[in-house]
């Protein structure tokens, strides 16, 4: 059994995005309600909310002010999908500082691997804006604190969230140290992650899915391409952008998953980085989907 531990925060629930907006507070009470009923009770980590320096690793000056000064005054955001209020700065803050701590537990060997059950989500936030219900880029911050920081040569990224990670893509496009490896609906919101798009490096894969795949496509798209150029990368730290938003039922996607193709991609990505790995919560928006999902994904964690 893998020692296993979250990352949660209750000041996450009070990120306010509106009535009937898919990304809310109750994604967050879901997942701990699955891991309840599925007799999970895993440690959760004491974190601390990022810092304007971890945050200025991946994102401009100008976009972090911009973000504290909206979330403050509860001005609109130019992108209409992407509301904050008084209490989004701090969610932000905890849910980037939470994957920082996360990579920090596990290269400590307090644990072997991390799930952060976080909002609001990360991998559409560019450099210069926030935009996909993504305020900052979670991963993105993550990854750069373990180069940065943490001094990782190499660390991979494995996104497998239905939308196509554009902030995280972007932010290491140009860097050989980060691979970064998407699958994803194409076409579909944003619009990035084409096939052809593969960095300065050749350290970025976007693995496109047509509308109405299913596990054998996904896995068989695992075992093919991603598993045989992370095994090339010999990434040293994995992390793991995990929407579950490629469930059957989720309303935003238009692919076949069950919870428990979730479960084999993880069991699939274990062997990397010596098990060293820190996955970060990024869509999903049927709630009992998305329980199960998670929950699933827990659970192969800890085997």
């Amino acid at each position: 059994m893998a020692r296993t531990a979250i990352v949660y925060r209750e000041e996450m629930l009070k990120h306010d995005t509106g009535l009937g907006h898919p990304e809310r507070p109750a994604r967050l009470t879901a997942i701990l309600s699955g891991f309840e009923a599925a007799g999970l009770n895993p440690p959760r980590l004491d974190i601390a909310p990022a810092t304007l320096e971890d945050l200025g690793r991946v994102h401009s000056k100008r976009h972090i002010v911009s973000v504290q000064k909206i979330c403050v005054s509860e001005s609109p955001y130019p992108d209409p999908d992407t509301p904050m209020g008084p209490d989004s700065w701090n969610a932000a803050l905890l849910a980037a500082g939470g994957g920082i701590a996360a990579c920090k537990a596990v290269l400590d060997k307090a644990y072997d691997n991390v799930f952060c059950v976080v909002r609001p989500p990360g991998h559409h936030a560019e450099r210069d804006w926030a935009m996909g219900f993504c305020l900052f880029n979670n991963v993105a911050i993550a990854a750069r604190w373990l180069r940065s920081v943490a001094g990782v040569k190499r660390v991979a990224i494995l996104d497998w969230d239905v939308h196509h990670g554009n902030g995280t893509q972007h932010a290491f496009y140009d860097d050989e140290t980060v691979y970064y490896a998407s699958i994803h609906q194409f076409p579909h919101y944003p619009g990035t992650g084409r096939p052809e798009e593969r960095g300065a490096g050749n350290t970025n894969l976007n693995i496109p899915m047509a509308v109405g795949n299913g596990p054998k496509e996904w896995l068989s798209a695992i075992d093919k391409q991603v598993v045989p150029e992370f095994e090339r990368f010999e990434p040293e730290f994995l992390l793991i952008s995990a929407g579950f938003d490629a469930h059957r039922l989720d309303p935003l996607g238009g692919q076949l998953l069950e919870a428990e193709t979730f479960a084999e991609i993880t069991r699939r990505m274990r062997p990397f980085a010596g098990g060293r790995t820190v996955s970060l919560l990024e869509g999903g928006y049927h709630l009992e989907a998305l329980s199960e999902s998670a929950t699933a994904h827990l659970k192969a964690l800890q085997e």
